[in-house]
């Protein structure tokens, strides 16, 4: 096993950060989002109505239901693929595989013109989150096996800050491409410039996480640990992991927890851009402004909350991140032009790298010690977070499809908010009476 607390691990590890979410930030976050809706409703009758495999849908409903369709694909996937992982020890070689189909698959994306049969881009769109989630539950599982205890909150901030840079840098290369076209010679600015932006995430992704593949430990195997066939294994080690964590008090009720907010916070994240280019027809240059505005947020939120769980612990810090969250949805509702959107966008920026570091770091805390490779327990961490994704998009795209208004989506999510929220301070209870007033130091 690798040391722990190295500085070129940790820096390897955050450097993979750096590389995908550039994938977050143009394609689920600003280029492609509002490239979709354009490209979708550019027709004489201006018609948000689209056609896949025969059957007809709002444009965004559609985005949403193959973005959730790809995190149930993870879900389905996860168990099988950490339990050879776990039995190899090579969880590297299914953090390099789903990396090169997620950025491939954003290369895909430049084929996506005006009369392009959606069912094209739209695989591509899919495979891409495949690729991006599935990459993310091995990096993820490295958090334990390159920190120690007290060090993982400063390390899953750290990463998250390294992402939120590396995004904005994209970002700004991109935002020149798709405003500044004739700076490179393009002519065609309705589709070619979004188009090139697609192909700059590949190679953006693909390059810089190199530098993990390279320097980031393979993994422990763990054969002796399995005696069931590696392919079902996955789903029986699940079921273990989850009958011990049901026998770990604090554990069951913070994952209980974390499902709720997290259908929240992960949907508004992901439909933010479609709300905005489609319910306030917010230019693209100002969205894509805006989204960069809370990724330089973020960064400070990230710090914020890492500072903030090391003085008054990670339950405490989660209420008031969830508590902000809860509000902020239900004034998305009310929200009517460009300028209340920017400062909800603020806030939420504010909040939504620390809700995400702290969460991982708090998971990573209530690890039992000694575990030979952890690939098996953060598979049961991120399958919560894309069944709690899954949820979260189908029931946005559900009240859309059935109110034909994206506010009354926001609303119906700031439900599960609420109910994440008192989890959080049912937990919080618990921890002061377990602990008679005095909070582990850890969490």
């Amino acid at each position: 096993m690798s040391e722990k607390n190295n500085k070129k691990t940790i820096w390897a590890w955050c450097m993979f950060d750096w590389a995908n979410q550039a994938y977050n930030m143009v394609i689920t976050s600003t280029i492609f989002p509002a490239y979709f809706v354009f490209v979708t409703t550019n027709n004489p009758t201006k018609s948000d109505m689209v056609t896949f495999f025969g059957h007809k849908y709002v444009n965004t409903v559609l985005s949403n239901y193959v973005l959730g369709l790809s995190y149930l694909v993870v879900v389905a996937l996860l168990p099988i693929l950490t339990s050879i992982a776990d039995y190899r020890g090579n969880k590297k070689l299914y953090l390099q595989l789903f990396t090169w189909l997620g950025s491939l698959a954003c290369a895909g994306l430049f084929f996506f013109d005006k009369g392009t049969p959606l069912e094209i881009p739209m695989i591509c769109f899919a495979l891409a989150s495949i690729g991006y989630c599935g990459g993310f539950v091995f990096y993820n599982s490295y958090l334990p096996q390159i920190a120690t205890a007290d060090k993982q909150d400063a390390v899953s901030a750290k990463g998250f800050i390294y992402g939120y840079v590396g995004s904005i840098v994209v970002q700004l290369i991109c935002f020149v491409v798709v405003l500044k076209p004739q700076l490179f010679g393009i002519t065609e600015v309705d589709y070619l410039p979004a188009r090139i932006s697609f192909v700059i995430v590949f190679v953006w992704w693909i390059s810089f996480s190199f530098i993990a593949f390279k320097m980031l430990p393979k993994g422990v195997p763990n054969a002796g640990a399995h005696n069931y066939n590696v392919l079902t294994g996955g789903f029986k080690e699940l079921a273990k992991v989850f009958g011990k964590v049901r026998k770990m008090p604090l554990m069951k009720r913070f994952l209980s927890a974390f499902f709720f907010y997290s259908v929240g916070v992960q949907t508004i994240m992901l439909v933010a851009a479609n709300f905005a280019a489609k319910e306030l027809k917010m230019p693209d240059a100002d969205l894509i402004v805006i989204i960069l505005i809370i990724q330089v947020v973020a960064v400070a939120g990230a710090v914020i909350a890492s500072k903030a769980s090391a003085k008054y612990g990670n339950t405490k810090t989660l209420v008031g991140l969830v508590t902000v969250w809860t509000l902020i949805c239900c004034c998305v509702y009310f929200v009517a032009n460009e300028a209340q959107f920017a400062v909800a966008a603020v806030v939420v920026g504010l909040v939504m790298g620390g809700v995400q570091s702290l969460s991982r770091s708090t998971f990573s805390k209530y690890l039992p010690e000694n575990i030979p490779d952890t690939a098996s327990y953060f598979s049961f961490y991120d399958v919560t977070e894309k069944l709690s994704i899954v949820v979260g998009l189908l029931c946005f795209a559900k009240v859309e499809d059935w109110r034909h208004e994206m506010r009354d989506s926001a609303l119906a999510l700031d439900c599960f908010f609420a109910v994440g929220l008192f989890l959080l301070v049912a937990l919080l209870v618990y921890e002061n009476k377990a602990t008679k007033g005095k909070l582990a130091p850890l969490i």
